[in-house]
């Protein structure tokens, strides 16, 4: 003795029980665990941003701003980057001294920030940069969200 499971909305063979609820629910939690996986794992593959600082001992202030400033700046435009914060003489020291001039630029990631300080405007600039400063710089991932 056969139900019309037809009418009740399942799909079965006639001669084999339906899928009960519990069994659809369970391997519909188990396939969104499934996607779910695989949208984080595609989430943190993407690049992080980067923020690559820059401490400056400016030895010629005058001829660093006119020859080199204008070099890098425009070099890190095109290359992508952007600078989001400067200061010359200006810094508050929180805890130990404070470096002569810092320059933070932040990248869409290590891949273009390296990109830029090795590519040939900026190494151009740099000659210039190294007669009238000395540079000490690192990169910082931006933190998650």
């Amino acid at each position: 003795m056969f139900m019309n499971y037809a009418r009740l909305g399942a799909i079965t063979h006639p001669r084999k029980r339906p899928m009960k609820t519990r069994y659809a629910v369970t391997m519909a939690m188990i396939a969104g665990i499934g996607i779910g996986a695989m949208a984080v794992q595609g989430l943190q593959a993407q690049t992080k941003a980067v923020y690559l600082v820059t401490e400056i001992d400016v030895s010629n202030q005058d001829a660093y701003m006119k020859e080199y400033s204008p070099l890098a700046q425009a070099s890190i435009k095109k290359a992508g980057g952007k600078i989001v914060a400067a200061g010359l003489n200006n810094i508050v020291a929180v805890e130990g001294p404070a470096p002569k001039r810092v320059v933070i630029q932040q990248w869409d990631s290590m891949e273009a920030a390296t990109a830029w300080r090795t590519g040939a405007d900026y190494k151009a600039a740099r000659v210039i940069g190294d007669k009238y400063a000395k540079f000490h710089s690192y990169a910082v991932p931006a933190a998650a969200p």
